[in-house]
């Protein structure tokens, strides 16, 4: 049984007489025999999914070939904690549905679909990079950094960048699944507070599909062409960095299994800024009262906007805040010349203002889930500890040694109860609450068979062979409410 967020199980064949083209012809056979939906194929591999069922909740099957090799790998998708070993299973399957389909297969078979195929090829080859002969050369110095505008361009050049290669290694360029973006950096509580603090930096370079990315670089583009001239790029660079960081934390506060990307937070924070000035006499008042119209628009409609879901409003309320914050901060040292010591220092000040207070609230977070998922780790492991006994024990085996198996059992159940005990005190989804009783009964029932085994081989009777049968049909039982 696997435990954690997103558990996987992959295995490895070693391709012997068996050319990559053939084995990828039998292995799409045998992912239709299993009735997985195949999503994407290429020269060198599948993405299938499968049928969601009471045994499967859609796992995700990545099949590769490279060299004399083939790479399958089974995982779930979304933010399961358990896969009772669903995945392993899947992959087990499939390796037993492609032994029969291979020898079957002729040549002559093997040739014919791959040249089927072949239209799927082309389908799914990516174009990120498109013909630019027709583009004006104004619209591509937006992405060069020069003197007075530096930092916009080369924080839009890493976002784009940052996203062609989150597509490149396999993420859908639309709406990249969870896993993709935890992989690349997202802001996620249980992963953050749990010591991957570097996520509240990343997710702000990281953007959830294509016009998430397109939406937020026009916003930077616009803010950037505004604010970075006026600022200059130090100041400008240190209140994207600072305000994104305000944006996560509070993204971290409010929710606690959301799993967040975007710059929007650290965009937010830019108009915030911009904000600020607006309301000083920083800027000509004519052109001040136009750009605080539009700039007063563009914020309260996308505040709006994020109230109807699906949109991370936490984050951009943390970096708007902090942004008008670090506006007002600004202002003595753009009101007049200053020199580089007063400028450094307000930036130093500032960001341990934004970082102290940061870490004071990050400290106070509860992170229950990513607590719990730990506390699971430590179970599964002393689980598989247990189960040694099943998996070792044999009839050959000295009866003494089977005895402390037996008493190490026993200790790791108890360890076990405990452990559900202690996390079930937490605030929790009701979902886990309901799922920790059912785990807490299949640990008592394990301690029972254990305790009645030992007692078995005390005393050398299989007088209690039909009470240990009937703890072996509960087990079954939880197992199967567990699945549902």
């Amino acid at each position: 049984m696997s435990f954690g967020l997103n558990p996987k199980y992959t295995s490895n064949i070693e391709l012997e007489n068996v050319s990559g083209q053939n084995f990828l012809v039998v292995a799409l056979e045998a992912a239709k025999k299993l009735n997985w939906n195949i999503a994407h194929v290429s020269e060198t591999g599948f993405t299938a999914y499968g049928k969601f069922s009471a045994r499967s909740s859609g796992e995700e099957i990545i099949v590769t070939v490279e060299n004399d090799n083939a790479h399958i790998e089974s995982r779930c998708i979304g933010n399961q904690m358990f896969d009772w070993n669903v995945n392993k299973k899947n992959v087990e399957r499939f390796i037993t549905s492609f032994n029969e389909i291979l020898p079957a297969v002729t040549d002559e078979e093997v040739t014919r679909k791959w040249e089927e195929l072949q239209p799927a090829f082309e389908a799914n080859k990516e174009k990120i990079f498109q013909n630019a002969e027709a583009a004006q050369g104004s619209f591509f110095n937006l992405f060069i950094p020069e003197k007075g505008y530096f930092v916009t361009p080369l924080l839009i050049d890493i976002n784009i960048l940052i996203f062609i290669l989150m597509v490149i290694s396999g993420a859908n360029i639309l709406l990249p699944d969870n896993q993709a973006l935890i992989s690349w950096g997202a802001n996620f509580r249980p992963l953050t507070l749990s010591g991957e603090w570097w996520r509240v930096i990343t997710n702000c370079f990281l953007h959830i599909g294509i016009l998430h990315l397109l939406l937020n670089m026009y916003a930077l583009l616009y803010i950037g062409l505004l604010l970075e001239p006026r600022l200059g790029s130090l100041r400008f660079f240190t209140a994207y960095l600072l305000t994104g960081i305000a944006g996560s934390v509070n993204s971290l506060y409010w929710h606690e299994l959301t799993i967040s990307a975007g710059a929007s937070g650290a965009i937010f924070g830019l108009y915030g800024v911009f904000l600020a000035m607006l309301t000083t006499n920083l800027i000509e008042k004519t052109a001040r009262k136009a750009l605080l119209a539009s700039i007063s628009v563009f914020v309260f409609y996308n505040l709006a906007n994020g109230m109807k879901g699906g949109v991370d409003n936490a984050a951009h309320i943390g970096g708007l805040i902090c942004g008008l914050l670090i506006g007002y901060a600004y202002y003595p040292g753009l009101k007049k010349t200053v020199s580089n010591v007063f400028q450094y220092t307000t930036l130093i000040v500032l960001a341990a203002f934004v970082l102290t207070t940061s870490f004071v609230v990050c400290f106070n977070i509860p992170n229950n889930i990513g607590r719990y998922d730990a506390g699971m780790k430590i179970f599964a492991d002393n689980e598989k500890k247990a189960l040694m006994l099943y998996s070792n024990a044999n009839a050959n085996t000295p009866v003494d040694t089977v005895k402390a198996m037996v008493t190490r059992g026993i200790h790791y159940w108890n360890e076990n109860i405990k452990i559900i005990n202690d996390l079930d005190k937490f605030q929790l989804p009701d979902a886990l609450h309901e799922r920790n009783k059912i785990i807490l009964h299949y640990c008592n029932l394990r301690l029972k068979t254990y305790e009645l085994t030992g007692k078995a081989i005390s005393e050398n009777t299989s007088d209690y062979d039909s009470m240990l049968r009937s703890y072996e049909d509960s087990l079954m039982t939880d197992f199967n409410k567990l699945k549902q």
